[in-house]
C-alpha cells in the first residue's frame, strides 16, 4: 500500500508540475493569447485534484515521518499552485501575460518546492526499506 501511495504521489506531483509549466510556457510564448492560456490553465484543475488525492493517500499510508514530509511537499506545491492560479487568472482576465508581475515569483516557488520533493523521495525510500 505504501509503495503504491508514494508512487502515485510522486507521479501526481510530476503531472501537476508539467501542467503548470505548460501554463507558464503559454503565458511567455510570443503570439499566445487568452484562449491558449485558459486551455492550459484548465488542465491544472484536474492535475491539482489528482495531486491532492495522492497526498491524502500518503497521509493515510504513513508512517508519520513520510506523512509529515508529504505534508511539507503538499504545502510547497500549494504555494506554487496558488501563485500560478493568481497569474493565470490575472492574465486571462486582463488579456495580458503579466510576466513582470508573476514570472519571478512563480519560478522562485518552483525552486522552493525542489527541497520538499527530494525530502519526500528520501523519506519514502527509508519507509520502504529500499535504501542501500
Amino acid at each position: 500500500m505504501r509503495r503504491d501511495a508514494y508512487n502515485a504521489y510522486l507521479a501526481a506531483t510530476r503531472h501537476l508540475n508539467a501542467a503548470w509549466w505548460k501554463v507558464a510556457d503559454e503565458l511567455a510564448a510570443e503570439g499566445s493569447a487568452p484562449p491558449e492560456w485558459r486551455a492550459a490553465f484548465v488542465e491544472t484543475h484536474d492535475a491539482w485534484a489528482q495531486f491532492s488525492t495522492a497526498s491524502s493517500a500518503v497521509a493515510v499510508a504513513g508512517p508519520r515521518s513520510a506523512a509529515a514530509v508529504g505534508a511539507d511537499l503538499h504545502r510547497a506545491m500549494r504555494a506554487w499552485h496558488m501563485i500560478g492560479v493568481q497569474w493565470a487568472r490575472a492574465a486571462i482576465r486582463d488579456g495580458l501575460a503579466h510576466l513582470d508581475d508573476y514570472e519571478a515569483r512563480f519560478e522562485a516557488a518552483a525552486a522552493a518546492k525542489q527541497g520538499p520533493v527530494t525530502a519526500f523521495q528520501e523519506t519514502a525510500r527509508i519507509a520502504l526499506d529500499t535504501e542501500d
